[in-house]
């Protein structure tokens, strides 16, 4: 008998039985004969890139100014002099120098607290630009772990593209689109 008349029984034989065969039957016509295999998971690659951006606002900022007198001199003088004069008024001889004296101690100190309460710092308001920097971050799918089943036996590709149900097998081999190899 011919090889491969026998060779085409056996295949017709063994494809009745339900089994898959992946090479050495059939004539040239079958080593092209494409096949399908049951994907059974599809895990996407992603990759994250990160865009840094200047995020600004504007904010309303206070400048508080020191008073033009900050050691309230001008306070304490007057109050002195007024407290003084006040002193001198009372008694008379050590006694109207010391009443003078006190007076002016008391007056200074007075004048100064006086003061103190009615200076009020120079408070101005501006808007400013605070800026910072912020990243933008973007992922995206760059490939496809794919596991499937065929003949039997998991198995697993990379593929560019998002696969079906089912891929498309050629002589045991998957038909892959640039992505990767299949083991």
């Amino acid at each position: 008998m011919n090889k491969a008349i026998l060779s085409r029984s056996m295949c017709a034989a063994l494809g009745v039985t339900g089994a898959v065969v992946l090479a050495g039957c059939g004539s040239a016509a079958d080593a092209n004969a494409v096949e399908y295999a049951q994907v059974t998971q599809v895990k996407p690659i992603t990759r994250t890139t990160s865009t840094p951006r200047q995020e600004c606002k504007n904010v309303e900022v206070e400048h508080r100014s020191a008073p033009k007198d900050k050691h309230e001199i001008v306070g304490t003088a007057i109050g002195a002099i007024v407290g003084g004069v006040a002193g001198n008024q009372v008694g008379g001889g050590n006694g109207k120098k010391l009443a003078t004296v006190a007076g002016a101690v008391a007056g200074g100190y007075a004048g100064k607290k006086i003061e103190e309460a009615h200076q009020q710092p120079q408070i101005s308001t501006s808007v400013e630009q605070h800026c910072t920097t912020v990243a933008d971050k973007h992922t995206e799918v760059v490939a496809y772990d794919v596991t499937y089943n065929y003949n039997g036996t998991s198995h697993h590709a990379r593929m560019q593209h998002k696969p079906g149900d089912r891929i498309q097998i050629k002589q045991g081999v998957v038909v892959v689109d640039g992505g990767g190899a299949a083991d």
